[in-house]
């Protein structure tokens, strides 16, 4: 199983920032937090990097029936999802919500990733109506 879902957009990055989190807002994430990578890297490091930020995207419902199932899996929450330059392109990357089930083996949390899984497709999807999928 692959631990990412990525598409590859031909956008400018504050674009595709922009159009990631209306994308995740229609399918009920919210951001909690943002990481700016090139940023926090350039501050703390003075090192030079693309640009990449962290999103940490939470859809409360889904997360309140995962932390029923399992107190410990607000480890793997929230959602992270990175976009980040790529040459001329902008990748978005999310964490396979899969690998929720995969990590702690409990079956009970399946339907949960099952649906996070398709939230986070649609979202993904509705990006690559003007660029091209990986």
């Amino acid at each position: 199983m692959r631990y990412d879902r990525t598409v590859r957009l031909d956008t400018d990055f504050a674009t595709t920032v922009d159009r990631v989190r209306e994308a995740l807002a229609e399918q009920g994430f919210g951001i909690l937090t943002e990481i700016d990578v090139t940023a926090t890297l350039k501050a703390k490091l003075d090192h030079d990097m693309e640009d990449y930020v962290i999103l940490g995207a939470c859809n409360p419902a889904l997360a309140h029936r995962a932390l029923e199932t399992d107190r410990g899996i607000g480890l793997l929450l929230p959602c992270n999802v990175v976009v980040r330059r790529d040459g001329e392109a902008t990748v978005v990357q999310a964490l396979n919500p899969g690998t929720m089930v995969a990590l702690t083996e409990l079956d009970a949390l399946r339907p949960v990733a099952e649906e996070a899984t398709r939230r986070l497709d649609a979202a993904l999807a509705s990006l690559t109506a003007a660029g091209s999928s990986d």
